[in-house]
């Protein structure tokens, strides 16, 4: 008996703009490799199971497409008798399928209940070879190899050197501006030599390379201590801002009186010092005696793979779903999946997918198909699952998220609850982000006639400020000219939410008696979430660049209160500012007069002297000179400031809510975002400049009548708030995410999660890295530099 379907018209070979699934389910993370393996649909290529949830006849119920692919792979199993071979360079090879698994096909129709179709009748030859020599979704996203390409630019091949001069030997050089023997770089063109930038590992620099090719253009240069007698060695481009090659390196350094096969090397590549950073995730893996710690299975405890620089995405997944409003949302394992017409597409089921597939435990088990002997150290961990299709949804249209760089956890989280929140919740259904919502209060009191001014705003999270303490170093004779890492004084908790919630004074003009003595300002809860995000920051600015600081931060297991944190609301006997008088004079800007006069002294316009002080906090005319040489060719450099004076509606001048979102997505806080944008008129690129410049700030709650919209009205019409203001306000530490690395762009993301393990009386710390799930040792000391904190109420 002939199949009638196999010369249909809708059947046609799938085209490189077509996504092919046929790894894993489109509706669950069953797939090829299961035992009843994967059925491609062949009209729209989607992936269903087929097993006891049977998406596959689900899909072909709602679709009518009888024609399907079955497609099983099983590994060539590999017997592990010690640990991986550790990686000695930038570069992990990638294996074809063939030489992985043991594929196997059957092409079968559910409307004429044939199990092993002939695929060589009709169109299937050419539809079946489609399916499977077409990339896969997964394919489409993930990169197979990496290979970090260093090549020549044109100005390592075009380079003039000037004159030539004897460079002092390899013992006695030093930085050319200060004493550093260390981290040496020599300009190709000139001879000089200076030090390059404080890297990771305790590497000491000064960037006196950097600033030697400010003044002169000098663009390349070479690390003296990575040179080898075989011709390698570090050279940086910083005109291309690369690492390049130069494929005539022997003979420039033999102007400079250097023989290259003479040299040995002496300092770690820049390559070097990547891998072993990148290398101590993995040393947390074992115990102090060497031993790996011991995986751990079953519901709750399954682990994501790395899709390429996506463990910030695995992190924040792992503690939002280890959450009961995102667990109770999503995870529905009974009931069956949204009836969408493209499941891989659809935010709803994708999320679904993720919250079964790490809930359930279904995906929890190790890995078959490594085999550990009895002698052997190794302990096969999960396969992990690839959340590819919620990543390609989460990144699609964003200029960042859409990429396979690493990018920052805490602003993935942010722009994930703003795509749950945009999403649609059917009756029963609730935005699980409530769950994070709570509202700040802040006060604001004229310092002359005390009258004050309340205004609130609703946030997901609170972003706080980590003091910085440097430890004194005490000079040992012995101590090399390396310089030493930085290393700081331990802060608690408390004394970060004090400085985040502290009083400061802001130079403004009171609208209720004119003066000009300023106000204190103070922001409070007004009410407290469920779930307290809260984002430590250690950054500060090094040549303009954001350099993460290791400042520990030291945070107990054990509940605590905020009740000392929550605003009173206005006080018996306090008066308010009149709401009827014009309160953009409150946010009026007078420049500093001596500075004015500077600046026109020096040819300046008065628009723009007024405009450089206002972006520079109102400073000193050095400070303003400089902002206006970095911004001469802005658009509106000479459009005369406007900070909405001429307002009469009570409030300054209003803020765009995307441009909020932008600087959102850049992790700073709504408040502060708003403020900024008022102050630059609008502008994202200087409000951005602006907050750098103001960093103390805390910047400006949204007015309650501007938000009268964004809050849910009661049956009498009041306004009932995010969160509740409930005491006590007890919350318990409850999940982590941890970043190692010198950037928020670069290193490794993963969480620690407080779970009850199968087996133990009571809580203890599992560590999510990657697809490795283990019970956590240590975590004290992760605690300490964690850079996302999760707070539940207890």
């Amino acid at each position: 008996m002939t199949c009638k379907h196999v010369d249909s018209a809708e059947l046609r070979v799938p085209t490189p703009a077509q996504s092919v699934y046929r790894e894993d389910c489109t509706q669950c993370f069953d797939s090829i490799d299961d035992p009843t393996g994967l059925n491609v649909c062949l009209y729209c290529f989607n992936g269903g199971c087929c097993s006891d949830r049977n998406h596959a006849k689900i899909h072909h119920e709602s679709s009518r497409h009888p024609m399907v692919l079955n497609i099983k792979r099983k590994r060539k199993r590999t017997k592990r008798e010690e640990p991986p071979q550790k990686i000695s360079k930038l570069a992990i090879v990638a294996e074809t399928e063939d030489d992985r698994y043991d594929t196997t096909t059957e092409v079968r129709c559910y409307e004429c209940g044939m199990e092993d179709v002939d695929k060589s009748s009709g169109k299937l030859s050419a539809v079946v070879d489609g399916v499977l020599r077409a990339n896969t979704f997964a394919k489409q996203a993930e990169v197979q190899a990496w290979e970090q390409e260093i090549t020549a630019c044109e100005h390592t091949l075009c380079l003039e050197q000037e004159p030539a001069r004897q460079i002092e030997s390899q013992s006695l050089g030093h930085c050319s501006m200060c004493d550093l023997k260390g981290n040496l770089w020599l300009c190709l063109q000139c001879g000089n030599l200076g030090c390059g930038r404080q890297q990771f590992g305790g590497v000491g620099g000064n960037s006196h390379g950097l600033k030697h090719t400010e003044l002169t253009s000098h663009a390349v240069a070479v690390k003296l201590g990575s040179l080898t007698p075989d011709g390698t060695a570090d050279i940086y481009c910083y005109a291309c801002n690369e690492e390049r090659t130069d494929p005539e390196l022997a003979a420039h350094l033999g102007h400079w009186g250097i023989n290259i096969a003479e040299r040995e090397k002496t300092e770690k590549s820049l390559t070097e010092m990547q891998i072993e950073q990148n290398l101590k995730w993995e040393f947390s893996m074992t115990t102090e005696d060497g031993k790996e710690l011991k995986p751990i299975f079953g519901e709750g405890f399954t682990g994501l793979k790395n899709l390429g620089n996506s463990c910030y995405l695995a992190s924040i997944l792992q503690c939002l779903f280890s959450m009961p409003a995102f667990a109770a949302r999503y995870f529905h394992p009974q009931e069956p999946p949204p009836a969408v017409p493209n499941p891989a597409e659809d935010l709803e089921t994708q999320l679904r997918k993720v919250a079964d597939g790490l809930l359930s435990g279904r995906y929890s088990y190790p890995d078959s198909d490594v085999i550990a002997s009895e002698d052997s150290p190794y302990i096969p961990h999960q396969k992990g699952l690839a959340p590819a299709m919620l990543k390609h949804l989460i990144g699609r249209g964003h200029e960042e998220f859409s990429t396979m760089r690493q990018q920052d956890a805490f602003e993935l989280f942010l722009h994930l609850l703003k795509l749950v929140t945009r999403s649609q919740h059917s009756c029963p259904a609730h935005d699980p982000v409530k769950a994070f919502r709570f509202v700040m209060e802040q006060r604001l009191q004229c310092i002359s006639c005390n009258r004050v001014r309340y205004r609130t705003d609703e946030q997901d999270n609170i972003s706080i400020p980590v003091p910085v303490r440097r430890k004194l170093r005490v000079i040992n004779s012995d101590e090399t000219d390396e310089k030493p890492k930085d290393e700081f004084e331990p802060v608690t908790l408390k004394e970060c939410l004090d400085t985040f919630t502290g009083a400061e004074e802001v130079e403004l003009t009171c609208p209720g008696c004119g003066s000009k003595a300023g106000f204190t300002k103070r922001s409070l809860f007004k009410t407290f979430p469920e779930v307290l995000a809260v984002n430590a920051r250690r950054f500060e600015l090094v040549n303009w660049v954001p350099t993460k600081l290791d400042v520990p931060v030291v945070v107990d297991d054990e509940p605590f209160h905020l009740d000392s944190y929550m605003s009173s609301g206005q006080q018996d006997g306090e008066e308010l500012l009149p709401e009827d008088a014009d309160t953009s004079a409150a946010t009026q800007f007078q420049p500093n007069a001596v500075a004015v006069e500077q600046l026109e002294a020096m040819g300046f316009p008065r628009v723009r002297c007024e405009k450089a002080l206002h972006a520079t906090g109102n400073g000193d005319a050095e400070t303003a000179m400089n902002w206006l040489f970095s911004h001469m060719e802005d658009p509106d450099i000479d459009t005369p400031l406007d900070l909405g004076g001429s307002n009469s509606t009570g409030t300054s001048t209003s803020v765009d809510a995307e441009s909020v979102e932008m600087m959102a997505a850049m992790g700073i806080g709504a408040p502060q975002a708003r403020k900024a944008l008022k102050e630059t008129g609008g502008d994202v690129s200087r409000a951005v400049d602006w907050v750098f410049n103001h960093p103390d700030d805390q910047g400006e709650m949204e007015d309650e009548t501007a938000q009268a919209d964004a809050h849910v009205q009661g049956v009498s019409g009041e306004k009932t708030m995010a969160g509740n203001s409930d005491r006590p306000a007890t919350f318990r530490l409850q999940s982590i995410v941890c970043h190692k690395g010198a950037s928020i762009h670069a290193g490794h993301y993963v969480a620690f999660i407080r779970k009850l393990i199968p087996d133990e009386g009571s809580q203890s710390w599992v560590l999510y890295n990657d697809e490795k799930v283990v019970k956590a040792v240590d975590v004290e000391e992760m605690k300490k530099f964690a850079y996302v904190y999760f707070f539940g109420r207890a």
